[in-house]
């Protein structure tokens, strides 16, 4: 199982940006999907951004246009770069990797709290 760790989280005002790091303890190429999912105080966690294998990308509806999704696999990292935030993203932002075999691993999680 991959170990994930995600950074870049923190406070900012809306309107600004945020990059999210997560760090991978192995090779990311094998892996079927990365993905980002967030969790909001009382909400369930949901899907915010995935790259699958062969650079398919699936985003949110609520985050399009705002959001985008990279991977260096030569780093093992995967990003979140994320524009325009608003205070309803505030969350817990968690990384989610899917191997083609095996079961999902997930990052510890880093807060990003939107707010004036």
């Amino acid at each position: 199982q991959v170990q994930l760790v995600e950074s870049g989280g923190g406070l900012v005002q809306p309107g600004g940006s945020l990059r999210l790091s997560c760090a991978a303890s192995k090779s990311i190429v094998s892996m079927y999907t990365m993905g980002w999912y967030r969790q909001a105080p009382g909400k369930q966690r949901e899907l915010v951004a995935q790259i699958i294998s062969g650079g398919r990308t699936n985003y949110a509806d609520s985050v399009k246009g705002r959001f985008t999704i990279s991977r260096d696999n030569t780093k093992n990292t995967v990003y979140l770069q994320m524009n325009s935030l608003k205070p309803e993203d505030t969350a817990v932002y968690y990384c989610n990797a899917i191997p083609v075999f095996g079961t999902s691993s997930w990052g510890q999680g880093t807060q990003v709290t939107v707010s004036s």
